[in-house]
């Protein structure tokens, strides 16, 4: 089973909605979150669905979930920067060093 997006936004809010008021939905959530959210939803979860729920500690002014960790560029942006090329033998190669780090002298050809 797959939920879109906003059918796991409606789940998320009937859940929220649910542990605020039912101690016994609470404590079933935290020990046994797939099968609470199973019960509420009438929904089998596969049974490689993965939950975690955290219960709001007192101690902390704030929890946070992190979202996950994505590279410095995701595949849309390697192929923006992806590409072109580098002309090192061809024309205004002089003296000394080109681009690609070759020793060049006068006008050199493609090689």
């Amino acid at each position: 089973m797959a939920w879109s997006q906003e059918e796991m936004n409606e789940v998320y809010a009937k859940v929220m909605q649910k542990a605020t008021t039912d101690e016994i939905f609470r404590e079933e959530l935290l020990n046994n979150p797939k099968s609470a959210i199973e019960k509420l939803t009438g929904e089998i979860l596969p049974d490689d669905y993965k939950i975690k729920v955290l219960e709001n500690d007192p101690n902390y002014t704030a929890t946070f979930v992190l979202p996950d960790l994505k590279p410095d560029l995701d595949l849309d942006d390697l192929e923006n920067v992806a590409g072109g090329f580098s002309d090192c033998y061809g024309e205004g190669a002089g003296q000394g060093a080109n681009v690609c780090g070759n020793q060049v002298s006068g006008n050199q050809t493609k090689g």
